[in-house]
């Protein structure tokens, strides 16, 4: 992923100034000859970088996973600088026995293929002196020819050898790429199953240097178009239902999921879903197909297949828990169905209109063939209407079931063919609440025709399915390991169902109206074997993170219990084994009973993490942590603790040995299990910051801690830049001189501090928490009173001078964070408001309307050092100050002899400011 998304990166940044250069220069986006002309900074950077790469030896060793490419790398460039030509079966087939041990590859050969892959680079780059031993003896003949993707473009046909190779093997180029997309297009339907499984298979997964080609393939293969000469009464995507079934079954792993966020085609992915789950949802599963293993597929199994990964893209398992992890409620999960679409068509429409992305089009394949068109969710009826469904399930308690209609009998024969082994179950849990009765049943057969219908339906009738079993467990009529098996049921027979489980349960257990239940061990699993153990655990682990709670083993010896509907939804997710079949409905259940469990009181996670570390063993550090992250959902000092231990290790203020040299390496630590303290393997205190946010309940308060611990962090660096200048002077003769170069270093810590604190702030509450801080905070903090503090012999007040340049830093990152730095898009709109009232505050203040309470120095310095970045980094944000509030601003830094810093403000803030400017000069000259 480093290898592809960093490139991806790269190329980015590399295309975003080379297009600017292209407008400036007005040439035309479709002149070849002149992009090629167009080399910007950023690339000259990029390749002189990568030159002087070759010098860290020490970092470029290749994890053992990669040595072989990395060794087909190097004999790439030593073939190309001895004039040699041979193909690309040479070097599939060369092992490392083949390579003369003076030429072995590493890192830095790898980043340059995938910079060549993004047309970053040129094979010129092969030539780079020292870039490999060009005396290096390369054997001309390997001992065997194996299949792989050389024989593939050699013509090939698609053996069962072939496609196990090329499933195991990543392509090395996107022509080897585009083959496998033309199969899949063209090819036979047994050629089209297997172009899918290559496709989902390690090009996917392992592929860096065309991971966003083959990423962009599936999404269109997803969207066929329809053919010209089709004329059939249902939708034309239904006869690829096998050919679907591949491609969704293969990127359903998370780790899959996780390679199409990175690449941004979230948005996209769902698009090309929607329709699959809106047509095979709407088809009874009256046929079938059967696939080459043998296996009967359904239309149920499809939309199963499509429904549970749009779930898992819609973020699924956050609402309705977002409604009580914290004070206020949002209207709706951003990341909705409707959400997702808009993006996608927003994405759409605004790309190929600009030469950065002209440039880009110039990476992409050229046969790819994706519908551009938008999209709307009134085109989906039937997950419009679930959704609506869904989210009335959120808001209030079910209700409106009427009996002999269609629903109702979907209802009945649900309920038997879960509690078909307790005949008296179905009678009495129909009529319970949700008002049915049932009709007995006539056996299984009987029960699976009446659900031979579309899987719409039964979506509909599930959430009454749950509330009637749910209440027929309260009331005693069937046991908990009744329940837990009839959900399964459920779910083995149809999956997508796990969608309605989780939004069920979820609903009930926020409501709080259902007893909890005692985990005993007898009706329910007993966690006690070991929560008492898990609980120190927790205990252990977050105070590895410099966070210490007391109370956190309060209820290791109180009765386990959990609320009904959580504790169903535990026992549901035991029921599962372990398998990649199952994979990918523990990867949906488990978020949705983690962020559960979160919001319940404690220790409802510790009982959950307890019950499934005695299923899993070896899974009993993640889900330890996976408590830990819920101590900061119910302790507001924990998350303090917790902030403080990330300025700290950042700053090197730590006396840990781990994090005394500070930085980002000691923010983040190197990875969960990267060291070990009593057989645990505790986390970085910024790791443990990114996992355990979203659970803060009250994040208003977090600006003004935040604010409070970078003022304190400040106080600690001036504090140890007088005692290191101390210590010198008394060693050197060069005094002033040192004094200087401490100086200097103190700002850079202090701007690293500053750096952390906004992103802190932006991390935790988005662009509310920055409006909330730049418009309330930060005058706040300015007009209280602050205890002077003693610089300890510092001349002029270094503390008070370092904390306002901190202030400075801290608020202009993080209006860049919120609002950017260009006046293009969305979110720049809701700059000027916010920057105006903030910098009318300032200008109130300078006109002496204001009483501060903070030190003159600190001022001095916020006010510079704040109107200096927006002239150095955001000119844009000046031209969306009011031109009264500039003058008065620019007047301002005139009593303070700043002139060139007022003219340059003035100079930037349109024609009216500039007339100012130059009135300005006149009077500094004269």
């Amino acid at each position: 992923m480093l290898l592809s998304i960093t490139t991806l990166v790269v190329a980015n940044i590399v295309e975003e100034e080379e297009s600017e250069l292209i407008d400036e220069t007005d040439g035309s986006p479709s002149n070849p000859t002149k992009e090629k002309q167009t080399t910007g900074r950023c690339r000259k950077g990029l390749i002189s970088s990568l030159q002087m790469l070759g010098d860290y030896e020490a970092l470029l060793t290749p994890p053992q996973a990669v040595c072989s490419v990395a060794n087909q790398a190097a004999a790439k460039a030593i073939m190309f600088h001895s004039g040699r030509t041979v193909g690309n079966g040479y070097y599939e087939c060369m092992s490392i026995n083949d390579m003369p041990m003076n030429c072995s590859g590493n890192l830095r050969h790898l980043i340059i293929e995938a910079c060549i892959s993004r047309n970053l680079l040129d094979t010129s780059a092969y030539l780079w002196p020292g870039y490999v031993n060009v005396r290096a003896n390369i054997p001309l003949s390997v001992p065997s020819q194996v299949p792989g993707w050389s024989s593939l473009m050699k013509g090939s046909p698609l053996t069962p050898t072939l496609i196990n190779a090329l499933v195991a093997t990543p392509a090395s180029s996107l022509p080897e790429i585009e083959k496998i997309y033309e199969i899949a297009t063209k090819g036979s339907d047994d050629e089209k199953i297997s172009a899918a499984s290559i496709l989902c298979g390690a090009s996917l997964v392992r592929g860096w240097n065309i991971q966003e080609q083959v990423v962009l393939f599936i999404i269109s293969l997803l969207s066929p178009p329809v053919p010209a000469d089709y004329s059939g009464s249902e939708s034309h995507l239904i006869r690829y239902a096998p050919f679907f079934n591949v491609l969704l079954v293969g990127i359903s792993p998370v780790d899959c999921i996780q390679i199409f966020s990175l690449h941004g085609m979230v948005p996209l992915l769902a698009g090309a879903l929607m329709p699959l789950c809106e047509v095979f949802g709407s088809t009874a599963p009256n046929g079938s197909w059967t696939l080459p293993t043998g296996e009967e597929l359904t239309s149920h199994a499809v939309f199963s297949n499509a429904f549970t990964i749009l779930l898992m893209l819609w973020k699924f398992d956050h609402p309705p828990v977002e409604h009580v992890m914290r004070d206020a409620t949002p209207v709706g999960s951003e990341r909705s169905p409707d959400y997702l679409l808009l993006v996608r068509n927003s994405k759409l429409s605004a790309f190929g209109k600009s030469a950065k992305d002209h440039l880009k089009i110039r990476r992409m394949s050229k046969i790819l063939n994706f519908c551009m068109e938008p999209i709307f969710m009134d085109s989906f009826p039937k997950l419009k209407r679930w959704y609506r469904q869904h989210q009335k399930c959120i808001a209030s308690t079910l209700s409106g079931l009427v009996q002999g209609t269609t629903v109702h009998q979907i209802v009945d024969a649900l309920l038997n063919m879960m509690f078909r082994k307790i005949g008296r179950a179905a009678q009495s849990s129909t009529s319970t609440t949700s008002g049915s009765s049932s009709s007995s049943a006539s056996g299984a057969e009987d029960i699976l025709a009446r659900l031979k219908v579309p899987a719409w339906d039964i979506l509909e009738g599930a959430p009454y399915v749950l509330d009637a079993a749910l209440t027929a467990c309260a009331h005693g009529r069937i046991a908990p390991r009744e329940l837990a098996t009839g959900l399964k049921d459920l779910a083995d027979f149809l999956p997508a169902t796990l969608g309605t489980i989780i939004s069920y349960f979820s609903a009930e257990v926020t409501r709080g109206i259902w007893k909890p239940v005692f985990m005993n061990g007898t009706d329910w699993p007993s966690p006690l074997a070991n929560l008492s153990v898990v609980l120190q655990q927790i205990k252990k682990f977050i105070a590895a993170t410099g966070v210490d709670v007391p109370s956190l083993e309060t209820g290791g010896s109180s009765p386990a219990m959990l609320p009904l509907p959580l504790a169903a939804l535990v026992s549901l997710t035991i029921t599962y084994k372990l398998d990649k079949s199952s994979e990918r409905y523990l990867v949906l259940l488990g978020p949705a009973m983690s962020s559960l469990g979160g919001s319940c009181p404690w220790p409802c996670m510790p009982i959950i993490s307890a019950l499934w570390a005695q299923k899993v063993k070896r899974w009993n550090d993640f889900l330890v942590f996976t408590s830990a992250r819920t101590v900061f959902h119910h302790n507001s000092d924990a998350v303090v603790q917790l902030l403080r231990s990330c300025f700290t290790a950042t700053l090197g203020l730590s006396p840990s040995i781990m994090c005394s040299n500070g930085g980002v390496g000691a923010l983040l630590g190197h990875g969960f299990g990267s060291h070990f303290s009593g057989g645990m393997a505790p986390v970085s205190p910024g790791i443990m910051y990114l996992r355990s946010h979203r659970t803060i309940r009250d994040i208003m308060f977090m600006t003004e801690e935040i604010v409070s611990l970078l003022m304190f962090s400040v106080k600690e660096i001036a504090s140890r830049l007088s005692q290191e200048k101390m210590e010198k002077l008394k060693k050197t003769t060069f005094g002033l001189r040192y004094g200087q170069v401490s100086l200097g270093t103190a700002m850079t810590r202090v701007k690293l501090a500053a750096s952390l604190g906004a992103s802190l702030v932006w991390l935790s509450g988005g662009l509310s928490l920055v409006q909330s801080l730049i418009k309330e905070t930060l005058p706040s903090w300015f007009i209280s009173a602050h205890t002077p503090e003693l610089d300890r012999g510092e001349p002029g007040g270094v503390v008070s001078m370092l904390r306002g340049y901190a202030l400075a830093y801290f608020a202009v990152l993080c209006g860049t964070f919120a609002w950017g730095v260009d006046s293009v898009s969305p979110e720049s709109r809701r700059r000027p408001k916010v920057l105006d009232s903030h910098l009318e505050f300032v200008a109130s203040a300078l006109d002496g309307k204001i009483s501060l309470g903070c030190d003159y120095a600190t001022w001095r310095a916020y006010v510079t050092g704040f109107v200096s970045l927006m002239v150095g980094c955001t000119h844009k944000w000046v031209l969306d100050v009011n031109v009264d509030v500039l003058k008065r601003l620019s007047d301002g830094l005139r009593q303070w002899n700043e002139e060139e810093l007022a003219i340059a403000l003035l100079g930037l803030g349109g024609a009216t400011a500039t007339g100012t400017a130059a009135e300005l000069i006149v009077e500094i000259g004269a």
